[in-house]
């Protein structure tokens, strides 16, 4: 199972850190990822992060902007969000192995 939380709304310019956390398997042997729905478009790859962490992976609509970060003792993946945009408004999902959480909300606007 994967939960994510954190989302909400924030002005352009702010940030958001979200957290997912999993349960059920053996988080420390997957690589996770964070994707992203916007109103009305498809879901699209966000970043990923190697097992060990060591590695990251981003889009480029976020790239410099966004960081990936795990902690396998507690078996949380998160997504920090800087400099925020408004076409960063979408639902964001966790991944792993075919497993998704339910989302959650970021919404950007003043």
């Amino acid at each position: 199972q994967l939960v994510e939380s954190g989302g909400g709304l924030v002005q352009p310019g702010g940030s958001l850190r979200l957290s997912c956390t999993a349960s059920g398997f053996r988080f420390s042997n997957y690589a996770m990822n964070w994707h992203r729905q916007p109103p009305g478009k498809g879901r699209e790859w966000v970043a990923t992060i190697t097992a060990d962490g060591r590695n990251t992976d981003y889009a480029d609509s976020v790239k410099g902007r966004f960081t990936i970060s795990r902690d396998n003792r507690e078996n949380t993946v998160y997504l920090e969000m800087n400099n925020l945009e408004v076409d960063d408004t979408a639902v964001y999902y966790c991944a792993a192995s075919g497993l998704w959480g339910q989302g959650t909300q970021v919404t950007v606007s003043s």
